[in-house]
């Protein structure tokens, strides 16, 4: 697969340098599994059920010229799978906190994620706050600029994306990866002691394309 937005995948069963533990967080309907579904197999699946419990991806980037190996759990969005997906959260080196742009409620959620993601996978766990569904901007209820307030009052790093054309998706997890990455460089994470984080290791079965899945996508 070609490479793009400098993310270079490479063929399943090469080895990785690193694996990096991702969660997907956010309201039910604001198209998580959907975001995963296009940066794994670059299309949209649109149309199915909401995810039950978790679904689960991986994907070998890279970043800085090290091959990463994404491990990425999309959670449920529903009240009532939150008590087990938030099992999930440990251990977990990055979130992608997803809210809908034409959806205000889905934003207004979004504090309450991210305590619960800060409380769970620790306080300084690399987040990225997405306004999905980039694809809506004629029905947009968020504005760009209160969600940056927001994600700058939070120390959150910000992207709008859609799931549906593709654009920012790609993007989205890098720079979630590329936070993980600067904070093992300046030595504020040892990768050999931390759970999200994995050093070396081989591709297997799950690695670049592939997925193994619970439930459907989140759209």
């Amino acid at each position: 697969m070609a490479s793009t937005s400098g993310a270079t995948t490479r063929p399943d069963g090469e080895n990785f340098d690193l694996l990096f533990k991702l969660i997907i967080i956010g309201d039910t309907g604001t198209g998580k599994s959907c975001l995963l579904h296009q940066f794994i197999e670059k299309n949209f699946q649109g149309g199915q059920t909401h995810t039950i419990g978790v679904e689960f991806g991986s994907r070998l980037i890279e970043v800085g010229g090290q091959v990463i190996k994404l491990q990425i759990w999309d959670t449920a969005g529903q009240e009532r799978f939150r008590s087990v997906t938030r099992s999930y959260y440990r251990g977990a080196a990055g979130a992608l906190l997803v809210f809908d742009i034409a959806s205000r409620e889905t934003f207004t959620h979004t504090a309450s994620w991210l305590r619960d993601a800060r409380t769970l996978a620790g306080a300084d766990v690399s987040t990225v706050l997405i306004g999905n569904k980039l694809d809506l901007r004629s029905e947009r209820e968020v504005p760009f600029l209160e969600a940056a307030r927001f994600a700058q009052e939070n120390d959150l790093m910000f992207l709008e994306a859609s799931a549906m054309t593709g654009e920012g998706v790609e993007e989205c997890f890098l720079k979630v990866s590329r936070a993980v990455m600067s904070r093992i460089e300046n030595g504020l994470i040892d990768p050999g002691g931390t759970a999200g984080i994995q050093i070396g290791g081989g591709g297997g079965g799950d690695g670049d394309g592939s997925k193994s899945r619970t439930g459907g996508c989140a759209c």
